[in-house]
């Protein structure tokens, strides 16, 4: 089955070769999102729930791009550099999901830029 790159044009150039979702079928894959901006700068450093909100609002433009929303979510794969960052993270969390939960697991891990605190990629299943 083909799929179609969903790249929302207010986004900045990513800094690899990739689209920021895919939609297969009723099915939308997101990239991995790091709170960055245009040319790749880190924003909001030091500050995980700044970052996790803006990589949720991020992972919600793609969604909507692709004719989906964030309850159409159904697992999140989450990395976070510093599992002391873990309970600001989940509050904002849990304002972009405050129904039905997604499956999700989380892993601490370095990510690409050392200044990123959070990255998640998202899968969705539209209807």
């Amino acid at each position: 089955m083909p799929f179609e790159p969903i790249n929302p044009p207010q986004f900045p150039t990513p800094i690899a070769p990739y689209s920021a979702g895919a939609k297969a079928g009723n099915t939308v894959y997101v990239s991995g999102v790091l709170a960055l901006g245009e040319g790749g700068s880190v924003l909001h450093v030091g500050d995980a729930a700044a970052q996790t909100r803006h990589v949720l609002d991020v992972i919600k433009t793609t969604l909507e791009a692709a004719g989906a929303t964030m309850a159409d979510v159904a697992m999140n794969h989450i990395f976070l550099k510093d599992l002391a960052d873990y309970a600001a993270f989940n509050q904002v969390y849990a304002e972009y999901f405050p129904g039905a939960k997604p499956a999700r697991y989380c892993i601490k891990c370095d990510l690409v830029k050392p200044d990123c605190l959070v990255e998640i990629a998202s899968v969705a299943h539209i209807g």
